[in-house]
């Protein structure tokens, strides 16, 4: 599933800057695989459950993590980014 548009939230801009540089170079080019292909095997994305039941994330490492969710067929928002705390 090609993605068109991603839309941001401030949250994520603020999650994005505290992220160490080598990690922000891996979202980059995580988000290149995101848009040509939201499921990617690479991306390891899956939908998350309990109160984030309609939210979606995809791996930018084992440890790091971008949480979504889809407002059309080809365009998503990008809630948070970061290690698994952003699950709760």
């Amino acid at each position: 599933m090609r993605i068109a548009g991603v839309v941001i939230t401030s949250r994520f801009i603020k999650s994005y800057k505290k992220l160490p540089q080598a990690i922000k170079e891996q979202a980059k080019q995580r988000e290149v695989f995101f848009r040509a292909d939201a499921f990617d095997a690479r991306l390891d994305t899956h939908k998350l459950h309990g109160v984030d039941k309609e939210a979606w994330a995809f791996s930018i490492t084992r440890k790091y993590r971008i949480k979504f969710i889809f407002l059309t067929n080809d365009s998503v928002l990008f809630l948070d980014v970061g290690t698994h705390d952003i699950y709760s």
